[in-house]
């Protein structure tokens, strides 16, 4: 067990359903009701009746025949009544296009639990102290990155900084890039690995190094909450570059193993 970042990692290491209201479409039962009114059917009954009366003129017998023919004439008024209802039909897209939802912004995961496959990676040994721990490590990651750019090895994936020890003073550490291929040549202090693998939390630290000793004390915070234990080891990947960066520009995930 040991204590990071001025005692901020003192306690770190050692610990739609949707309810649809859906229109009842009815079949606009008032629809059919106009072709009730199709009953002027009477009408030629009543007709007969006068027709009765002029039984001594039989060529009046044909006059009803016209009469029905009138009839006809308010059955096809009644069809294009129905035309008329299905106009508001083309209303309903519009409230369909207001329905885009507005795109949602999600915050950085903390405390999410993954886990970490290991890679080959070059490291470098080093120890800081906290006064100038931020340029230590930029100095550790230029030794790695001009024996990689002399040998035309291109970076596998983001710079690391593996936390190996701590104290109230300083620390040590390994500054690893992973790469495909070995590379040659390497100084006493440099050697080829493996990145550390297994269950994990991840937590994200945005802006200047000095400035995570918030983001630390927040994971403690986390870890106690959940009584969650951690290993004797942390890991710091850089997702923006360190060396092109502005230091309060910085994006950087935290991994925290877990026993």
């Amino acid at each position: 067990m040991f204590r990071f970042r001025r005692l901020a990692l003192a306690a770190l290491i050692p610990a739609a359903a949707l309810s649809l209201g859906l229109p009842e479409v009815l079949a606009q039962s008032p629809s059919p009701t106009p072709a009730a009114s199709a009953s002027p059917a009477p009408a030629p009954s009543a007709s007969p009746s006068p027709a009765a009366s002029a039984s001594p003129a039989p060529a009046a017998t044909p006059s009803p025949a016209p009469s029905p023919a009138a009839s006809a004439s308010p059955a096809p008024t009644t069809s294009p009544s129905p035309a008329a209802s299905a106009s508001p039909s083309p209303t309903a897209p519009p409230p369909a296009a207001a329905a885009t939802p507005a795109p949602v912004q999600t915050a950085d995961p903390f405390g999410l639990e993954t886990t970490l496959e290991a890679k080959k990676v070059v490291m470098v040994k080093g120890t800081a102290n906290w006064d100038s721990a931020f340029d230590t490590l930029i100095d550790a990651f230029k030794a790695l990155n001009t024996l990689l750019d002399k040998q035309g090895i291109k970076h596998a994936g983001n710079a690391m900084i593996v936390y190996t020890s701590t104290d109230d003073t300083g620390f040590t550490f390994l500054a690893e890039i992973p790469v495909e291929q070995d590379p040659k040549n390497l100084s006493k202090d440099m050697s080829i690995g493996k990145s550390p693998e297994g269950k994990v939390l991840k937590f994200v630290h945005r802006g200047s190094y000095d400035n995570m000793d918030n983001t630390y004390e927040a994971i403690t915070n986390h870890l106690d909450d959940k009584r969650l234990e951690a290993k004797d080891t942390f890991i710091e990947e850089y997702l923006t570059d360190p060396l092109k960066t502005a230091e309060d520009k910085l994006v950087i995930n935290v991994f925290v193993p877990l026993k």
